[in-house]
């Protein structure tokens, strides 16, 4: 039950963060420009955690989807502590732990 529910939560919360970043709303812009980022990288990142939602959704490549998932949050978690704004990290936080609880149970 766990699993399954820690699963389709990441499946829903990359599908939306992917939908959210490759928008690419003003105040998502913003955030990846002072990160030092080209304007292109929402797009990118966007792509990436939709490619990963998908991923996750089928069983066949869920522990591909998981990679690609702590993969991208690893880089945000970086990025978000080298330029210390650190209202992003409790999002973040909790990708974490339901990554974790997916690929453990």
């Amino acid at each position: 039950m766990v699993h399954a529910l820690s699963t389709w939560l990441l499946v829903a919360g990359f599908l939306g963060a992917g939908l959210f970043n490759a928008i690419g709303t003003s105040g998502t812009q913003s955030d990846f420009a002072r990160w030092g980022y080209p304007r292109w990288w929402g797009i990118l990142t966007g792509g990436l955690e939709i490619v990963s939602a998908i991923l996750i959704a089928l069983p066949v490549s869920r522990i591909v989807g998981l990679t690609l998932g702590a993969i991208i949050i690893a880089a945000a978690v970086l990025t978000v502590l080298r330029h210390r704004d650190f209202s992003h990290l409790a999002p973040l936080g909790g990708f974490v732990a339901l990554i974790a609880l997916a690929a453990t149970l």
